[in-house]
Parts: structure tokens; C-alpha cells; sequence
């Protein structure tokens, strides 16, 4: 059987995503650990820093009854010069699965071309699906959401930098047929590439940069003004985002039970006031537990 990879949204079937997430709600409820991957270790490979990806891959690993391996980029012979197809080929006889979180997204797809064993995406430059994946969970769980299709009466919004969260959220939005929208200055709207891949299949996604967009809004996500790899564009970035901060005035006019969230770190006073922050820390905060329990839910469906 072909090796299944998950380093796209898109590497996922609606029935796939589906499956997933109940299964990440039933483990949530259970809250049990088995003996599934007895045996088996998970390697997590960092290029870049990580809090939530790091722990919640290893503890889902070890909460299933396997091992988790942190590698960090700087300390195997990649940073020599080593092929990542030599390094992919000799990862797949000593592991059982590896979870990437680089910079290029062309990386972890070579990884996956010449890796027998499953490859996830952990983050890069071009998308983030675990953190999309937790995202639904968080939404259908705290808007008390019993089924996917009620799912598309919701107006998702994501307010600032079009990047790779963006990316993740348009193409699960195209893949569940979501009713999305994206509110960011025309300097940082996210790859054309992305959106012509959503369209084609029909996704219901507007984009827009006026803020008025925000009313009625059921979810408000934001994420950091300056993603990792783009600290040079920093003072830039502010001048641009800063009208797209998520404070009480701006909330006023999304809907009365719009819940807030953001995939952290944040950057309280740039991108979401710190009064928000603490206002909304129950759906910020269980939106970080729930990567837990996908990261166990897409463990088992890849392993």
C-alpha cells in the first residue's frame, strides 16, 4: 500500500478530515492511554522553534504507547550537507513515522518523495494542517457544532497576514466547503496559487481589506503580524497590519457568540490586545489542548 503523507490540507478527502476529527473528539472525551504503537517511535524533526507542535506530538505519541525522537536540524549531518533523500532514505529504517516543521514546504515534500514511512507536515512557509485541523475541532466544539454540515452556517473570518495559517484554513474551507472569509491589506494576501486551488473546486471564500467585514462574524482568528523567516519585513509588517488589530472595538461588530482564536505565540498589543487575549483564553486555550487530541486522531489515521 502507498505510503500516505499529510503535508497539505488538500492530502485529505472531506470523508478523511471527517473521520479525523470525530475521532479526535472521542479521544478527547476518553482521555485514555493505549498501547496502540507499542513499539514504534515518531521522530520530530525542528528547524524552527516550537511549543505546541513539540509537546503535542510527543505526548500524543507516548499517550498511544510509542516513543517520540526529538531531532533538531543543527545537530544531524543535514546541517553538513547531507541529501534529504539520503536522510529521508536511513529515517525510514529506524522510524515508524517523522512529523517535519521546516522553512521550505519543498523540503518536506522531498522528504516524503524518497521516506517509506508517513511524513507530516508540522509547519512550513506554505501551510500548517494539524493547526487547521485542531482549529474545526475547536470551532464545531465550542459553538456546540453536531455536524458538518451545520459547519457551513458559520462565518469564519481570519483577520491580518495571509500566510501559511491562512493558506490551511482556505484550502479546508474549499475541502468542507466552509463559508470563509479573509480580512488582510492587499500588500499580504496569500499565494494566487492557493486561491485558484480553492476556486476550482468551488470553495466560498471573499477577501477583502476593509475591517467592516468583520460583522456578524461567528470565529475571529488572527495570528502573529511577523511569521518565523520574516523578521527582516517586520517594521514593514506593522505599518501595514496595524489596522488589523483584534480589540473590543473591532469585536463590537462581529456576532454576539463570535469566539476568538489564535494559533500562538501571540504578540499581545500587535496583532490581539492583551484585554482580548485574557477575555477569550477559554477558546485560545482549549484551540492549543485540541492539538492534542488531532495530533493523536492523524497518528493513528497515517500509522
Amino acid at each position: 500500500m502507498k505510503t500516505k503523507h499529510l503535508l497539505s490540507i488538500y492530502d485529505l478527502s472531506n470523508e478523511e478530515i471527517k473521520k479525523i476529527l470525530t475521532f479526535a473528539f472521542e479521544l478527547k472525551k476518553k482521555k485514555k492511554s493505549v498501547d496502540t504503537f507499542n513499539g514504534k517511535t515518531l521522530g520530530l524533526l525542528f528547524e524552527k522553534p516550537s511549543t505546541r507542535t513539540q509537546v503535542s506530538f510527543a505526548v500524543a505519541m507516548m499517550q498511544l504507547g510509542g516513543n517520540s525522537l526529538i531531532l533538531n536540524a543543527d545537530t544531524i549531518q543535514r546541517k553538513r550537507g547531507e541529501s534529504i533523500s539520503d536522510t529521508a532514505r536511513v529515517f525510514s529504517r529506524y522510524l515508524d513515522g517523522l512529523m517535519i516543521r521546516a522553512f521550505k514546504h519543498s523540503d518536506v515534500e522531498e522528504f516524503a518523495k524518497y521516506s517509506s514511512i508517513p511524513v507530516i507536515n508540522g509547519l512550513t512557509d506554505y501551510e500548517h494542517p494539524c493547526q487547521i485541523l485542531a482549529d474545526i475541532m475547536t470551532i464545531m466544539e465550542l459553538h456546540k457544532i453536531k455536524s458538518f454540515e451545520s459547519l457551513k452556517k458559520l462565518k469564519i473570518i481570519f483577520i491580518g497576514d495571509g500566510n501559511n495559517i491562512v493558506h490551511s484554513l482556505i484550502a479546508i474551507s474549499a475541502v468542507l466547503e466552509l463559508d470563509f472569509t479573509l480580512i488582510c491589506p492587499k500588500e499580504y494576501q496569500p499565494k494566487k496559487e492557493i486561491l485558484n486551488r480553492a476556486c476550482e473546486r468551488g470553495a466560498k471564500i471573499k477577501i477583502t481589506d476593509k475591517i467592516s467585514e468583520v460583522k456578524d462574524g461567528d470565529v475571529v482568528y488572527t495570528d502573529v503580524w511577523t511569521s518565523m523567516g520574516f523578521e527582516s519585513e517586520e517594521k514593514k509588517r506593522k505599518k501595514f497590519l496595524e489596522p488589523y488589530q483584534i480589540n473590543d472595538e473591532l469585536l463590537k461588530k462581529a456576532s454576539t457568540k463570535c469566539i476568538v482564536l489564535h494559533c500562538l505565540p501571540a504578540v499581545r498589543g500587535e496583532e490581539i490586545t492583551a484585554a482580548v487575549m485574557d477575555k477569550y483564553e477559554n477558546s485560545i486555550f482549549t484551540q492549543a489542548e485540541n492539538r492534542l487530541h488531532v495530533q493523536k486522531a492523524v497518528l493513528l489515521h497515517l500509522l
